[in-house]
């Protein structure tokens, strides 16, 4: 029987997308729910560079166990002019002595907590066409101010 080639990972680039101040939002009909504006940042890596817009937000809900989903949707920009639209969603979870420090702002070691998302770009500029048909995959960590997700496309 023949098998389908399995998936690669290329690194694309590393976001670092930095973050306003939070809004909570109390609880809604799934759980609790806070915004996180999107301010600005900056991408690089072999695939893609640029500056982050500050265009955007992540629309989290947060469970009593630990597990805060992510759903952010910004604007990013190319170091040529392209405008490329992120909708990235994920999961991010730890224990609860991990997760505290990560609110507290304290720098946690990204390998003890899971933080994964699978990303959609999307533009029309010609030159970027390639990212309307690729799937992306992030793994990223939380710094105080911030989120620094590596971004690979899946090939």
């Amino acid at each position: 029987m023949m098998h389908n080639p399995p998936p690669v990972l290329e690194h694309a680039c590393d976001l670092t997308v930095e973050l306003g101040p939070i809004r909570e939002m109390g609880r809604g009909r799934d759980g609790m729910r806070r915004i996180v504006p999107i301010i600005g940042g900056h991408f690089e890596g072999p695939l893609l560079n640029g500056q982050v817009l500050g265009i955007g937000a992540d629309w989290q809900t947060g469970w009593a166990d630990g597990l805060s989903e992510l759903d952010t949707r910004y604007g990013l920009e190319t170091h040529d002019g392209a405008v490329i639209e992120i909708r990235n969603y994920g999961y991010r979870h730890g224990s609860p002595d991990v997760l505290a420090a990560l609110a507290r702002g304290d720098a946690v070691d990204p390998s003890s907590y899971y933080m994964r998302t699978q990303a959609r770009l999307e533009t029309g500029d010609d030159r970027y066409r390639w990212v309307n048909r690729t799937i992306f995959i992030g793994s990223g960590r939380r710094l105080a101010s911030a989120v620094v997700v590596s971004l690979f496309a899946l090939r």
